[in-house]
C-alpha cells in the first residue's frame, strides 16, 4: 500500500494512544447524534452500522434506532421464531447489547442470549441461525452481531443477519437505515423499549450455549482425526477477540495440540502492536498488528489468529510467516476442492472482483465453475445456503465454505475454520500452508500484488462510482491488450462500484472507499514488480482521467 507507515508501526502500543474507555462508554450515554448531520446519521456499509461514540456516530440513540426498525422490519415480513444475538470485546459492544435487548424484549422478540454473557463470534451467530433453520418454512429465525470487525477499540458495530444466517443484503440494510434515520428524526418517540433488567427476565429472553453448540459440530467440517494423527503442533492468538474462549475447549475436545498463546481480554487492547496508521487494529491479515504471533513462528507447525469478531483468519507459517490472504485463501481452495468429494460437481469457488486472479487459475484447473462478485460477504450468502458455493472469500481474509457433507454451515465469515484448515492441510500434505503456496505458484505462475490510496472528492468518488467501461480512454495497458473492462461483476451482474481492467498477464481494479476520502486501486501482475508497477501508476492516471 502506498500509505504513510507510522513510526510506531509493529511497536507495542504506547500508554498515549490507548482509548480512555469510561470516558468511551459516558459518550455512548450521554452523546445524542444530530440526524440533520450526515456523519451522525444511521448508514450500513458493507458490515452495517459502524462508528464511534466519541463522534456521535455510534450512540445509545443510534441502537435503540436500528433495533426497533430491525423488530419493525421482522413483523413486515413474517419473521416470527427467535433472534440470536452476539456481541463481541470491543468495550461499546455491551451497552449495545444492553440496549437492543432492551428493545428487543419490550417488542416482543424472543431473544437468545449467550450463556453466561460469554462473548459471541459471528460465525457462531450465522451457524445458529442455520442450525434452528434447517428444515424449518416458517418460524423462522435471524439474527443480530454486535462488532465493528478489527477496527480501534473506540469503535462499535451493528449488524443484521436475516433468515439466511448471512449478512443482509442491501434492499433489507437500506430499510433499516431508512427506518431507523426517521425514528431519531422523530426523538425516538415510536422506539419500545423496557429496562434492562427486566428484558433479562422477560418471557422471550433465553440463554443459548453458542460455545459448545458450535464446537460441538466443527467436527463436520473439520477432520480433526488427521489433525490429531500427524500431531500438528498448533498455536492460536485470540487477539483478546470474541473466539477467546473458544480454543482451549476446541483443544480439549478433540485433543489437539494447541497452544492458546494469551486469553487475555482488554477493552483498551492495549496488548496489540500498533497498526501501519499508528492506530491499534485486531487485524489477523496485518504483519504490523501481528508482531506477538510472527515472533512465534518458530514454536509451532502452524499458527493461527482471528479478529475481534473471529470472522476473519491470519496463518502464520514457518516457512514464510505472515501469509498474504490472497496466498493462503489460493492454497485452501486448492487444497478443499481436492479433499471433500461430497461437495458435489456444481459447487463452485466464490470470490471478490479484487481477490487474486491466481484463484481463476485454480479454479480452472480444478474444473470448477467461478463466480465472481463484488466487494461485500453478503454476495456469497444465498450459494452457501443452497450448496451451490463450496466456498467463498473475500481478499481481506473473510472465508466461509460447505460442511464436510456438501451442506450449509455458515453463511457470513468464519475466521476459526479457515484457521484449523490450515492444520489440516499442514497434516495430510505433510507441508505447511507457505510451502504449498510456493508449490502451486511454481504450476501456474507467480502474482505480484498491490493497492494505492489516492485522494478523492464526494464528487470524484460518486463518478468512479459510476464509471463505465466506455469512458475509459486507450485499448493497452502497461504494454499489453486490455481483454476485458468490467463495471459489473461476471459472476452475478451486479455493480462493483467501479472499474476492472484486465490484461493477458495482469489487472487492475478501482473503486471509491465507502467510509474515507480515497478511491483505493488495487493491480496484480503475474510478470514481476515492475509490470506491477507500471500498473498502479497507469491505472492512477486512467481514473484521474476518467473522474477529471
Amino acid at each position: 500500500m502506498s500509505q504513510k507507515i507510522s513510526p510506531l508501526a509493529g511497536k507495542p502500543a504506547p500508554k498515549s494512544i490507548l482509548v480512555d474507555v469510561p470516558q468511551l462508554l459516558a459518550a455512548y450515554a450521554d452523546l445524542k447524534p444530530d440526524p440533520a448531520v450526515p456523519a451522525q446519521r444511521v448508514a450500513f456499509g458493507t458490515s452495517g452500522h459502524r462508528g464511534s461514540s466519541f463522534e456521535r456516530s455510534f450512540n445509545e440513540a443510534h441502537i435503540l434506532a436500528i433495533s426497533q426498525a430491525i423488530c419493525e422490519y421482522r413483523k413486515g415480513k413474517g419473521i416470527d421464531g427467535p433472534l440470536f444475538i452476539g456481541a463481541d470485546t470491543h468495550a461499546l459492544s455491551q451497552p449495545a447489547f444492553e440496549n437492543a435487548l432492551e428493545v428487543l424484549a419490550a417488542n416482543g422478540v424472543q431473544a437468545m442470549i449467550s450463556s453466561g454473557g460469554e462473548y459471541t463470534p459471528t460465525p457462531a451467530v450465522s451457524h445458529a441461525i442455520l442450525v434452528y433453520n434447517k428444515g424449518r418454512t416458517s418460524g423462522l429465525a435471524d439474527g443480530i452481531v454486535i462488532t465493528p470487525s478489527h477496527n480501534p477499540p473506540d469503535n462499535g458495530g451493528f449488524k443484521y443477519n436475516p433468515t439466511n444466517g448471512g449478512p443482509a443484503d442491501s434492499d433489507i440494510t437500506k430499510w433499516v437505515e431508512n427506518r431507523a434515520n426517521a425514528l431519531l428524526e422523530g426523538g425516538l418517540k415510536d422506539v419500545r423499549r423496557m429496562p434492562y433488567a427486566q428484558a433479562r427476565k422477560a418471557a422471550g429472553t433465553h440463554e443459548h450455549d453458542y460455545l459448545n453448540s458450535y464446537i460441538a459440530d466443527l467436527a463436520n467440517i473439520v477432520d480433526f482425526d488427521v489433525i490429531r494423527g500427524a500431531g500438528v503442533h498448533m498455536g492460536v492468538d485470540p487477539l483478546g477477540g470474541a473466539g477467546v474462549h473458544y480454543w482451549a475447549p476446541i483443544a480439549e475436545r478433540y485433543k489437539l495440540d494447541l497452544t492458546v498463546v494469551s486469553e487475555a481480554v482488554d477493552p483498551q487492547f492495549a496488548f496489540m502492536s500498533v497498526d501501519w496508521d499508528g492506530k491499534i487494529r485486531m487485524d489477523p491479515s496485518s504483519k504490523y498488528a501481528m508482531q506477538r504471533l510472527i515472533g512465534l513462528k518458530d514454536r509451532y507447525d502452524v499458527a493461527f489468529a482471528c479478529d475481534t469478531d473471529h470472522d476473519r483468519h491470519g496463518i502464520v507459517t514457518r516457512s514464510s510467516g505472515l501469509m498474504e490472504p490472497n496466498h493462503y485463501l489460493s492454497v485452501l481452495i486448492d487444497y478443499l476442492f481436492r479433499h471433500r468429494p461430497q461437495w458435489g460437481a456444481h459447487a463452485a469457488v466464490g470470490k471478490t472482483v479484487v481477490s487474486t486472479a491466481l484463484i481463476d487459475r485454480v479454479a480452472k484447473r480444478l474444473q470448477r465453475k467461478l463466480y465472481e462478485v463484488p466487494v461485500g460477504f453478503k454476495w456469497f450468502a444465498p450459494g452457501l445456503f443452497d450448496g451451490s458455493l463450496g466456498f467463498g472469500c473475500e481478499e481481506s481474509a473473510g472465508a466461509s465454505l460447505l460442511r464436510r457433507d456438501g451442506s450449509a454451515w455458515a453463511t457470513d465469515k468464519d475466521g476459526l475454520v479457515p484457521a484449523l484448515l490450515s492444520a489440516e492441510i499442514t497434516a495430510r500434505e505433510g507441508k505447511d500452508p507457505g510451502e504449498l503456496y510456493a508449490q502451486l505458484t511454481n504450476e501456474l505462475g507467480k502474482p505480484f500484488a498491490s493497492r494505492v490510496d489516492a485522494a478523492a472528492t464526494p464528487a470524484q468518488k460518486a463518478k468512479l462510482a459510476k464509471l463505465s467501461p466506455d469512458q475509459l480512454k486507450g485499448d493497452r495497458l502497461a504494454g499489453e491488450t486490455i481483454e476485458q473492462v468490467l463495471d459489473k461483476a461476471p459472476g452475478n451482474g451486479a455493480a462493483i462500484g467501479g472499474i476492472k481492467a484486465i490484461t493477458a498477464s495482469g489487472w487492475f481494479a478501482a473503486r471509491p472507499s465507502g467510509t474515507e476520502a480515497i478511491y483505493k486501486v488495487y493491480a496484480e501482475s503475474f510478470k514481476d514488480e515492475q509490470h506491477l508497477q507500471n500498473l498502479l501508476d497507469e491505472a492512477q492516471k486512467i481514473v484521474d482521467a476518467a473522474i477529471a
